[in-house]
């Protein structure tokens, strides 16, 4: 699939806990493909200096090698790993405050999105199988509708085309 190799699809450090596949998170694109620009308009977005935003994927193991700022206090991602958990689709008090509350719309947009589908490929084909299905599924999702270029999650605009895709992925930040 254009944008994502299979190896992503299969990588555990990539699965955030919460539901937002940190394969088709900015700062992880951008790391993963050396692109300085677009990470200097992520950080100036994040309000972060552009050589902290950078990540790997928030599921590293302790240490991390590269992981963003946000992503090391994320009360989620403690959550889940202080309940034994990878995810909050193994948890049966989702959703809880730390989603309802969390502090970008788009991002509990995804979730509550997410989380369901995750939960769903997990019954039909099991953990493993299922987790990495739900993930070439948010690699899937995440493709301009009108000229097919891979996007990354919050696009507002292609970069390719420049058409408008806030409407057909995740809305308005």
């Amino acid at each position: 699939m254009k944008g994502w190799n299979e190896e992503e699809f299969r990588n555990k450090d990539l699965m955030a806990p919460c539901g937002l596949y940190c394969g088709t998170c900015g700062v992880y694109i951008s790391t993963r493909d050396g692109n300085e620009k677009f990470k200097a308009k992520l950080a100036k977005l994040y309000g972060s200096k552009p050589e902290d935003t950078e990540c790997l994927g928030c599921m590293q193991p302790d240490p991390p090698k590269r992981l963003y700022g946000f992503c090391s206090v994320c009360a989620i991602r403690s959550c889940v790993r202080g309940k034994g958990h990878y995810s909050c689709h193994q948890c049966k008090d989702w959703p809880c405050g730390l989603i309802d509350n969390f502090f970008f719309a788009t991002g509990r947009r995804v979730m509550k999105r997410a989380i369901p589908m995750w939960r769903q490929k997990v019954a039909e084909l099991g953990d493993d199988k299922g987790s990495i299905e739900w993930a070439r599924s948010e690699c899937q999702r995440y493709h301009c509708p009108f000229c097919g270029e891979p996007l990354f999650r919050g696009a507002q605009r292609c970069r390719a085309c420049n058409e408008d895709v806030a409407g057909d992925l995740d809305g308005s930040l």
